[in-house]
């Protein structure tokens, strides 16, 4: 069998991508790899949820006080686990924890980087077999080197970050991730095991036809949301719609699909929710960063999500991301509130 060698795995394309810099240490390669080798193994957990007992709630409340799923749990020691063992990661922070962690030993104490992440958004459709996702993001340390990282490693502005990505466990399994250098799709290839390049040099569509958004909550919305929401409605075929409506409810899913075809997601603050409901520091940095590296725009509705400076680790944010015609044509609305 002739094996495809213009097909480059992770690890391939990660060490090609170092070489373009001679200086480099290669510790954030490793962490990615790293990262790459927790998707693996859940992913294999998450294919066969349905026949062994880690489907449902594990009877515990986690810091947000959601029901912590049984997968949750193993995700987030999945990822904390090959960050801890490998060498390059002086520290993390999850959805799932009360509190960042160090890892106080004298190789991670020298690491530069820190890891923030979701294990797994969208766990609440793990029942239903609906696509599921993790997303992370990565900081270079600002305390001195050679001791145990401290809580503002973490509380850094989203422009600060080094990487950020998502792994989506869908019909096929995704790894996309960005650096300042572009965004790049990884899919698993069962067949090796190897996650291997896909989607070279993503670029989100200035325009699309989707926008997702919960409609339950409309009427719980600020005007401006709401007028914005009817003109996707209302589009005629000269203005370009109207827009296509699709809301999975996972983030991850819902955010891969616009930024390859195009689109608006939008998780505004509600009367319920005033702040939002999304986490700034492990969802809404993280794809701000892929989406603006990728060519879209990012904000909460007032400013930039990458230029907020975070004042707590569960700080919550509304959220408007996607293509950038979309995000100018919603926020012509939004300034009109402003205003």
């Amino acid at each position: 069998m002739m094996v495809n060698r213009k097909i480059l795995t992770l690890d391939e394309f990660t060490i090609q991508q170092m070489r373009a810099f001679p200086h480099a240490t290669g510790e954030l390669s490793n962490l990615l790899r790293d990262l790459g080798l927790a998707a693996k193994r859940i992913n294999v957990e998450v294919n066969k949820a349905g026949l062994v007992d880690i489907l449902g709630d594990a009877g515990e409340i986690n810091v947000q006080g959601e029901d912590v799923k049984k997968l949750d749990v193993y995700a987030n020691n999945q990822v904390m686990g090959v960050l801890k063992h490998g060498i390059s990661c002086a520290g993390i922070g999850s959805e799932e924890l009360d509190d960042f962690i160090a890892f106080d030993d004298p190789v991670s104490n020298n690491s530069k980087y820190v890891c923030m992440f979701d294990p797994l958004d969208g766990s609440g459709n793990i029942d239903v077999n609906v696509s599921i996702g993790t997303i992370f993001s990565v900081y270079r340390r600002v305390t001195p080197k050679g001791q145990p990282v401290s809580r503002e490693d973490f509380l850094q502005a989203g422009i600060n970050q080094v990487a950020a990505g998502y792994i989506v466990y869908g019909s096929s399994t995704m790894l996309v991730y960005a650096t300042r250098r572009g965004v790049n799709g990884f899919t698993l290839d069962p067949s090796i095991g190897e996650f291997s390049l896909s989607h070279p040099n993503i670029q989100c569509p200035e325009f699309g036809k989707i926008y997702s958004v919960n409609h339950g909550n409309f009427f719980q919305y600020e005007k401006p949301v709401q007028d914005y929401i009817q003109v996707c409605q209302q589009k005629t075929k000269e203005t370009g719609g109207p827009y296509t409506q699709r809301y999975i409810g996972s983030m991850v899913s819902d955010l891969h699909r616009n930024l390859i075809k195009g689109g608006i997601f939008m998780y505004p603050a509600t009367k319920d929710k005033p702040k939002g409901k999304l986490r700034l520091l492990y969802e809404c940095n993280p794809f701000a960063f892929i989406v603006e590296v990728a060519g879209g725009k990012a904000t909460n509705g007032k400013v930039r999500i990458l230029d907020i400076v975070p004042t707590e680790l569960h700080q919550r944010s509304t959220l408007f991301i996607g293509s950038k015609g979309m995000m100018e044509e919603l926020e012509s609305f939004l300034q009109r509130e402003n205003a």
